[in-house]
């Protein structure tokens, strides 16, 4: 097993079908292979944190999730409830249309506000792009409203919308964001040669619903 790759892996489930017993496998699948988060909807929070409550992967809960084209006040919200409720780490989508209107500074406030939001409870913030429904300038847009806010990360993609993770996608946002800020490079990522390809690119951190085969390929 891959216990580096391992390391750097949010083991997720986004489902609206989930169920307990599904979110109880994956927490234990994370705390097997030494995987970084289980990522979750806000709902399975209190569960994920009772299940790793003794163990080293960390809390994930998606915001704004998938669409982002919920308001700051609903955003800003959902990550404290998420914290409070046991989240380590806050996944939020952006507003896309602000992006694409190339308002950086009203995105600015938004991550800001949410980044404030979970840092309150010792979370810190990975924010979505969405890359596939943006251009190259407006994802440098949107990693520099990123930057700006205080975001730990930046995100490819939620899994959910025309497209996921790229190399293009991951070398562009690396080269916007700079050495200091983590990339995570999520959906559409099912093997091992796709996970070390957005290594390569500069991504520091998978999002994979396959965890498992990740790690065990060779």
């Amino acid at each position: 097993m891959d216990t580096e790759l391992a390391a750097i892996i949010d083991h997720t489930l986004l489902a609206p079908d989930a169920s307990a017993e599904q979110v109880r496998r994956v927490c234990q699948e994370a705390i097997e292979y030494g995987f970084a988060a289980v990522c979750v909807n806000p709902v399975w929070v209190p569960l994920v944190a009772a299940q790793l409550a003794d163990a080293a992967p960390r809390t994930c809960a998606v915001v704004g999730f998938p669409l982002g084209a919920s308001t700051t006040a609903s955003k800003v919200f959902e990550a404290r409830e998420a914290v409070a409720e046991g989240a380590q780490e806050i996944d939020m989508v952006i507003d896309i249309a602000t992006a694409i209107a190339g308002d950086e500074t009203a995105l600015t406030e938004q991550i800001r506000a949410v980044h404030e939001a979970a840092a309150e409870g010792g979370a810190i913030l990975k924010v979505i792009i969405e890359a596939c429904l943006l251009t190259d300038e407006q994802k440098t847009l949107a990693c520099r409203a990123a930057v700006a806010a205080g975001a730990e990360f930046v995100k490819t993609s939620t899994g959910f919308s025309t497209g996921g993770a790229t190399v293009e996608d991951v070398r562009l946002m690396r080269a916007a964001v700079g050495p200091d800020i983590g990339v995570k490079a999520s959906g559409g990522i099912r093997s091992r040669v796709d996970a070390l390809a957005m290594i390569g690119a500069g991504a520091n951190r998978i999002g994979a619903s396959k965890g498992p085969a990740l790690v065990s390929a060779s």
